[in-house]
């Protein structure tokens, strides 16, 4: 029997919503950070392990959250790296065959806060009028959340990539019966997901590497193609980062999804800019501007390449229809080519997997895909 508390959120603007603790209740009684909306039907589990949630509270739209419990198998990470959850009802009781606890233990167990009984509706109608905010939520007084909601800095200009790389490298072997699975590749961790990993051991072996390798480091694995990874956060804080990838256009074939999209266009040079509440969900149509199709796609950012700022060095391939947001780019002189998308879903549609061909494709064209 789950105890229920009375707890609030509260937003940086002073903004009030009651509802009651779920998960874990940290000794401060509250739980901050950045507050963003997803509006995914299912996957709850795949969003809330998401490293590329770091520093931020998930609002789930979708009003029911945990009734097909958590699986074991269904992790993108080791645990969560996001604040919190904000939903409007937990279910009662699981019921899948393939779940191993509910929710509430989950989240109790990886130490991590939610709150229930929250109108998310009228939440999220608030985020998109005035932008995503730092909020902070708990068993606390109403003036100790909004003292450390106004606290909470945000996800601009703060490194949340250093809390989520791998510490060592280490490898994924390719998949077995995979006709095309002898390359190498080299996966720069800005946050990486399990299913991309998945998606990138079907062409070949993955080493993964943390997120500030060194080029010299990265180029002594002899690999056929670089992998920049999903991750969380401004990639203007990310310094390293584009000064590596500079230096590793033109020497081997590049894939960059998410956050590894935002740092290849740094790396050309382009800006990038906070958008006024991202991206997140499992249903956003993306016009491919080279085959005129139509795809939905998961998507997970804050941040976006700002398309006038690329100045000739890369073409867009695709963008978003809902805003015109740059999707994704092919570098003119170079082969490299990042979708701001996430094409490995997880949760989410599967019309934009032909990517992780494409840079099959691409590697295999460069440099014959191979090693002996």
């Amino acid at each position: 029997m789950v105890e229920i508390k009375q707890a609030a959120l509260v937003l940086q603007d002073g903004t009030l919503f009651e509802g009651q603790l779920v998960g874990y209740e940290p000794d401060e009684k509250y739980t901050s950070g950045e507050v963003v909306f997803n509006t995914a039907l299912t996957g709850y589990q795949e969003v809330i392990t998401d490293p590329s949630y770091a520093g931020q509270i998930i609002t789930f739209t979708y009003p029911h959250i945990g009734n097909y419990g958590i699986s074991d198998e269904d992790f993108e990470s080791s645990r969560p790296f996001c604040r919190g959850i904000i939903i409007k009802d937990l279910a009662r009781r699981h019921s899948n065959w393939r779940s191993d606890t509910d929710i509430h233990t989950f989240l109790v167990q990886s130490k991590v806060s939610g709150i229930c009984g929250i109108d998310t509706r009228r939440l999220t109608r608030h985020i998109r009028e005035v932008g995503a905010m730092p909020g902070a939520f708990g068993t606390a007084d109403e003036g100790t959340l909004l003292a450390a909601a106004k606290k909470e800095p945000g996800t601009s200009n703060t490194d949340l990539v250093a809390e989520v790389t791998c510490n060592e490298p280490y490898f994924v072997p390719a998949t077995k019966g995979s006709e095309s699975n002898s390359k190498k590749i080299v996966a720069l961790d800005f946050g990486i997901k399990r299913t991309i990993l998945k998606h990138l051991s079907m062409i070949g072996g993955v080493h993964v590497v943390p997120a500030w390798t060194s080029v010299e480091e990265v180029l002594s694995y002899e690999p056929n193609g670089v992998f920049l990874s999903n991750g969380p956060g401004d990639p203007a804080s990310i310094r390293y980062a584009p000064e590596t990838i500079s230096s590793l256009i033109g020497e081997v074939p590049i894939f960059g999804i998410c956050l590894g999209h935002q740092l290849l266009g740094r790396a050309i040079g382009a800006a990038t800019v906070k958008m006024p509440f991202g991206h997140h969900g499992a249903n956003h149509p993306v016009k491919n501007m080279i085959s005129g199709e139509i795809e939905i796609t998961s998507q997970n950012h804050n941040f976006a390449v700002d398309a006038d700022s690329l100045n000739g060095k890369a073409s867009i391939t695709h963008v978003n229809l809902n805003d015109g947001v740059c999707e994704g780019m092919s570098l003119i002189d170079a082969h490299a080519f990042s979708v701001q998308h996430h094409p490995e879903a997880g949760p989410g549609p599967h019309d934009s997997s032909y990517l992780f061909s494409e840079f099959d494709q691409l590697m295999d064209r460069v440099n014959g895909g191979r090693n002996a």
